[in-house]
């Protein structure tokens, strides 16, 4: 069968590859930069194996990509964009739309029309209204960076919101390849699953953040609080609970600030889901506020910023709470010194980050270390060496990623969430 999959950033050019394996597979996008990467095996952003994967897909036949929007005429067009997000976490759903509309009108009757874009609910319904003779269906997406491949290929699940039989029968043909169970429902239920799920676990990553926050004042750990619970049945194991940094980068917060703006449009009050945000956001500031206190009396501060990116195995720097840390540290005052091992040079948004060119340059000097995203790598550096050039070892450490490789380090004044 035949697929074109719309919107070419990260969710699309992922979901393009993957779907090479198995179908013809058109990527169409009106970028023409991040079309002349893909067309040379490059996806616009790093991912771990998905170079590769274009590479192989284009190799076979299997994959092209177009900027020409009749290129959508095939048996589903799988609308794959990256929904914008702004500082407050709203979606820009009119981004969205304007790049649908070049598309929806020219498609055949009776198309299928699977949105895994991130839309609120609702959005099916209203395009089949405005659509009539389409056939639109939801299966949220599962994308996780830096695993992105693996996330796809190897699903526990997929959910499929669809409304006809017809529309299930092409869906069903399409995604079976995959391997996964097909949790079958309607579109509106498909569309609050995806709400419901980022919500869910935007509410136990605030939950844990705050019983650290208490346990830090009592003498309590964090984590093995943590450790208690998940040895609980009702609770289980692989629970999103550690104690930890905030989550950022929208992908939670999004689906928070919806479910939030749903109340308020249906007049439902809520208290729980928008006490999530007020919750993390208060959070995102523990940090800045263990420098300030650690560097408290210091003249001209230097601050070492290890991990930049929003997540580990991802080049992405949006919405990263480490770039949002250095911003806070510049306008304090200090001086900080960056490094990550992906971001080589800013882009032209983050051109005022001031990068290192090692994390051994990043350190020297600096009187306190934070470590930012969990880069695996970071566990295995030389510690006891970078911390002897700094001028105080001071390590704040939110996710004790590099707890036990500094610890035999005299002297050493180490600061993570949950533990006095």
């Amino acid at each position: 069968m035949t697929i074109t999959v719309l919107g070419l950033w990260h969710l699309g050019s992922v979901t393009a590859a993957c779907m090479a394996r198995h179908h013809r597979v058109t990527g169409l996008d009106f970028d023409e930069p991040v079309l002349a990467k893909l067309r040379a095996g490059h996806a616009p952003l790093h991912e771990p194996g998905l170079d590769d994967l274009l590479a192989a897909g284009i190799k076979s036949g299997n994959l092209s990509f177009s900027a020409d929007a009749t290129a959508a005429q095939a048996d589903v067009l799988w609308v794959c964009y990256d929904t914008p997000v702004d500082a407050d976490d709203r979606s820009d759903l009119d981004w969205v739309h304007a790049r649908l509309a070049r598309v929806l009108p020219g498609l055949r009757p009776g198309t299928v029309v699977l949105i895994s874009a991130q839309l609120p609910v609702g959005t099916c319904a209203r395009l089949a209204k405005q659509h009539p003779a389409l056939s639109f269906a939801c299966s949220p997406e599962n994308l996780r960076l830096g695993k992105a491949l693996d996330a796809f290929e190897k699903p526990a699940r997929i959910i499929v919101g669809v409304s006809s039989a017809p529309a299930r029968a092409v869906l069903e043909k399409m995604l079976t390849p995959l391997g996964a169970p097909l949790v079958w429902m309607r579109p509106e239920s498909a569309e609050m699953v995806k709400h419901a799920l980022n919500s869910f676990l935007a509410l136990s990553v605030a939950y844990i953040n705050e019983i650290a926050a208490l346990s830090e004042t009592v003498g309590a750990d964090a984590q093995e609080v943590a450790a208690g619970l998940k040895s609980d049945p009702r609770i289980g194991a692989r629970a999103y609970l550690g104690p930890g940094g905030p989550f950022a980068g929208g992908t939670l917060a999004r689906d928070v600030v919806s479910l939030t703006q749903l109340g308020a449009a249906q007049n439902i009050p809520l208290a729980l889901i928008p006490a999530i945000k007020e919750s993390n956001d208060r959070h995102r500031g523990w940090a800045f506020r263990k420098i300030q206190s650690a560097l408290a009396g210091v003249k001209q501060p230097v601050v070492a910023v290890l991990g930049l990116a929003y997540t580990p195995n991802t080049s992405t720097l949006r919405r990263s709470a480490a770039v949002e840390l250095c911003c806070q540290l510049l306008a304090a005052g200090m001086k900080v010194q960056a490094y990550d091992p992906l971001i080589r040079t800013a882009d032209a948004e983050h051109r005022d980050l001031p990068l290192a060119a090692s994390a051994a340059d990043a350190l020297r000097g600096a009187h306190a270390v934070v470590i930012c995203t969990e880069w695996p790598e970071f566990r295995d550096y030389p510690w006891p060496t970078l911390l002897s050039g700094m001028a105080r070892p001071v390590v704040i450490d939110a996710n004790r990623l590099v707890e036990k490789a500094v610890a035999p380090v005299a002297g050493l004044v180490y600061l993570t969430v949950g533990r006095p």
